[in-house]
């Protein structure tokens, strides 16, 4: 009779944690900052139909990366927990602290009793009155949360990326400006030149806005914001 093959539960986590990791890694880095007027999310992604950058309440968003049916299951969780809540109680009671517990809840959960982590890292972003009311979440593969401020990159290189944002960012940036840094970096984690203005996929969490704060940035808009010349609408 063979004995029952043994691994520890420390090499156990550790080879889910590696795995998680990997698959991370490979996707796309989301570049998540602050500005003057709210916060603004940018990754390069081409499709239009797959989002990585959603909205899941009136103040509240969600930037994710690594594997999009495991991510897209959560943002639309996070959609019925804002709604459920929001309905039972009161809009102003749901908060990016709730939805970040409960996230951290899930993924946790997966990450020590299924067959596999969830190959997920996850921003769930709020935006206040005033920049030093907004309030930035970043939830690993494992279920741990971490409370940020003003800026965060996650997947690709988010190390090196993030360092980069974090030499050149400073309060009060417009929007333009925090979009600009955004790309160069995103265009540096691609180890290009520069990141076609279409390629991107763009939101922000404006806090001028009466009570949906989320909004797309494309076409024109995102254009002359990061500066670029667009032929849409000319004249042949």
């Amino acid at each position: 009779m063979s004995m029952p093959f043994y691994v520890s539960p420390e090499q156990l986590m550790k080879d889910r944690a590696d795995f998680a990791r990997k698959g991370i890694a490979r996707g796309r880095s989301v570049v998540v900052v602050g500005y003057d007027d709210g916060i603004a999310f940018a990754t390069v992604n081409a499709s239009r139909a797959l989002h990585k950058v959603s909205e899941i309440y009136d103040r509240i968003a969600f930037a994710a990366v690594g594997k999009y049916n495991e991510f897209e299951q959560l943002r639309v969780a996070g959609i019925r927990y804002a709604d459920l809540r929001g309905y039972s109680y009161d809009r102003s009671d749901v908060r990016a602290r709730g939805l970040a517990n409960a996230y951290a809840q899930t993924i946790g959960a997966a990450f020590t009793t299924d067959s596999k982590p969830l190959e997920v890292e996850l921003v769930v972003a709020e935006v206040g009155a005033s920049a030093s009311e907004d309030a930035l979440y970043r939830l690993s593969y494992d279920g741990s949360v971490a409370d940020l401020r003003d800026h965060v990159v996650l997947g690709g290189d988010a190390e090196t990326l993030g360092a980069a944002v974090a030499e050149r960012w400073r309060p009060g940036l417009t929007l333009g400006e925090v979009l600009r840094l955004a790309a160069e970096v995103l265009a540096h984690g691609d180890e290009q030149r520069s990141v076609p203005a279409e390629d991107l996929e763009v939101a922000v969490l404006d806090r001028t806005r009466a009570r949906r704060a989320f909004r797309r940035v494309e076409n024109r808009e995102l254009a002359t914001l990061l500066g670029v010349a667009t032929d849409e609408g000319t004249d042949a």
